[in-house]
């Protein structure tokens, strides 16, 4: 759709200058980037809108006048140029100038575009350097439902902003050092006993997660616990050699078991970075900062920063005894990478509960000098809520991610067997997960990211409604429409496409949707939003759903309308496989 509201913005921009000159405003010049094009509230009222209230001033003439001055002139075979490629009827309608596009053209347009291999993607971003920070688990417990809603949602825009044309680099930094990790080794030597998790039967991600719950017990047992902990941090600065060892078999471990849930879940990183590789360089800056006079060191020993004025109140990046705390290696992360791979925006996709943390090292990088700091951006999102209430890891209620694929798998997999769609779909058990990961997918990305959601597995793995499943459906369906066809089933092989009979308005309005599938990426892309692509895909479902009931596609008396239909079912197919992708949603051929 943007080629259609591209050349119009174009035709209207020249005609209005030319309107500007007429009436006697000299030097007044508008281009294309400043025509504003809407796609109007009903059908009736056109395809694409260009409000004029805001050329009214400029031209000193009320935005009815220049629209029904505009409207003359094109009535008068004087609008130029026109897009003739893009052909359409202009109506002055009050003080919107609307265009009805023409269908056939249209829809040829449609059945061509669709068939280039860039289809659905754009330069909007024009090759911009775009880096992606998510994840970012703790190296002292499995991944959890949350960390589930980040992964996705960074590996979901991650794609949608390289289908807008950005280069694209993915990086994650393991939290690996902290006295949360140093928790999980105390517990582990005051009750495992040498285990492995072979010895119990545990995922090793799972097994370390066991002992940072069992440091509440060791609270109740040992007062002091909590001051061994942060003796054992500071051991671990030290490269106490008997610390590392152990941190670096537990922290293994807990690394091992968290990349084999990113395999499952089908995320993945260009880079990994690590907090005990960065943090140095954090601790170093702080320093420096503090020798400048950008930082100062308070009475308790500990290095500071004020940003009263800002009302973000004053803040630690140093502790009194020299360990570092997450702001510490935050700074010196974004300073190496900014190093290694210049970019043109860093977006960490991180929780609303670091709002704060956020803001003040984003204000630390700029008052240490590094401009690139204005080109830093929090995308922060909502906590994921169950319908018992929040997960709490530390008290052991967290739904853990394996646990949750798992259980939404065994679901799916009965949903299919009560279907008596078993024998269909083939490899039961792949199907069932990637149902599973649909579900799981679609329901964390289909609400906007900065709010709050309540998780209902069993609602998101609905076959009908606005889920996962009823998407993966559609797609299963353009696949098995195109099957029959191949297998000679229908008239379809005994025509030939013509777009010019997709005239009526069920037609029209597949047509459109389709047409605005790139539009749609570069709006998701540009407002950082999956979820505009999500509700793009449930529509795009829907409307495929009614037209090809209401619409037979093989066996209609024309074949001409036969073959004309099953190349329309081809784009949908597309279409719906390129959004499963940007959505992370996998593609079922059958289902």
């Amino acid at each position: 759709m943007e080629h259609y509201i591209d050349a119009w913005k174009h035709a209207l921009a020249s005609e209005l200058n030319s309107l500007a000159e007429s009436k006697g405003c000299a030097g007044l010049i508008f281009s294309d980037q400043e025509i504003i094009a809407e796609r109007p509230p009903k059908p009736e009222l056109g395809d694409i809108g260009f409000p004029l209230f805001v050329y009214s001033k400029k031209l000193r003439m009320a935005p009815r006048q220049i629209a029904l001055e505009l409207s003359e002139r094109n009535a008068a075979g004087t609008f130029a140029p026109s897009p003739k490629d893009w052909p359409g009827e202009m109506v002055a309608t009050g003080p919107y100038l609307n265009i009805f596009l023409d269908r056939a053209s249209a829809v040829r347009n449609l059945l061509e575009f669709a068939q280039r291999v860039e289809w659905g993607s754009s330069d909007a971003f024009n090759g911009q350097k775009i880096m992606v920070e998510f994840s970012c688990p703790n190296t002292n417990k499995p991944l959890h439902l949350g960390h589930l809603r980040n992964n996705v949602l960074g590996e979901s825009l991650s794609r949608i902003m390289k289908a807008a044309g950005a280069k694209v680099k993915k990086v994650n930094l393991i939290n690996d050092r902290g006295v949360h990790i140093c928790k999980s080794m105390l517990a582990y030597l005051a009750y495992g006993e040498g285990h492995t998790p072979a010895d119990e039967g545990l995922k090793s991600d799972h097994f370390v997660g066991k002992y940072y719950v069992l440091f509440n017990k060791l609270k109740e047992e040992d007062p002091k616990a909590e001051e061994k902990a942060q003796t054992l941090l500071q051991k671990w600065e030290a490269g106490d050699p008997e610390v590392m060892a152990l941190w670096k078999k537990m922290n293994d471990w807990a690394v091992n078991g968290i990349l084999a849930t990113y395999a499952r879940q089908r995320v993945s990183f260009d880079e990994f970075h690590f907090e005990h590789e960065t943090y140095k360089l954090g601790k170093k800056e702080v320093l420096d900062g503090l020798e400048r006079g950008v930082f100062y060191r308070g009475e308790d020993g500990a290095i500071w920063i004020d940003l009263e004025e800002l009302g973000l109140g004053k803040k630690v990046l140093l502790r009194k005894d020299g360990t570092s705390i997450y702001i510490t290696q935050d700074i010196g992360t974004a300073i190496m990478r900014h190093e290694t791979w210049p970019f043109d925006e860093l977006v960490y996709v991180v929780a609303s509960e670091q709002q704060y943390h956020f803001k003040v090292l984003f204000e630390v990088l700029k008052r240490l000098g590094y401009s690139w700091a204005e080109r830093l951006y929090h995308l922060s999102y909502g906590l994921v809520n169950l319908p018992s209430g929040r997960m709490k890891t530390r008290e052991g209620t967290v739904v853990d991610a394996d646990d949750l694929i798992d259980e939404l798998s065994e679901l799916a997999a009965k949903e299919i067997a009560e279907k008596g769609r078993a024998d269909a779909v083939g490899n039961l058990d792949s199907v069932s997960e990637e149902i599973a990961l649909g579900a799981l997918h679609y329901f964390l990305l289909q609400v906007s990211p900065i709010k709050d959601m309540l998780y209902n597995p069993e609602q998101s793995l609905s076959f009908t409604g606005d889920t996962g499943p009823y998407i993966q459906y559609m797609g299963a369906r353009a696949s098995s429409i195109i099957r029959k066809h191949e297998a000679g089933e229908g008239n379809a092989s005994l025509g030939s496409i013509s777009p010019s009979l997709f005239k009526g308005n069920a037609d029209w309005t597949l047509a459109r949707m389709l047409l605005e599938l790139s539009t749609t990426i570069e709006q998701a892309a540009k407002n950082k939003d999956p979820s505009l692509l999500a509700g793009y895909a449930h529509a795009l479902s829907s409307e495929f759903s009614a037209w090809y009931r209401d619409n037979p596609v093989l066996n209609n008396e024309d074949p001409n309308v036969s073959a004309s239909r099953l190349e329309m079912v081809r784009v949908v197919k597309k279409s719906l496989r390129i959004v499963s992708e940007l959505l992370c949603v996998p593609f079922l051929e059958a289902m």
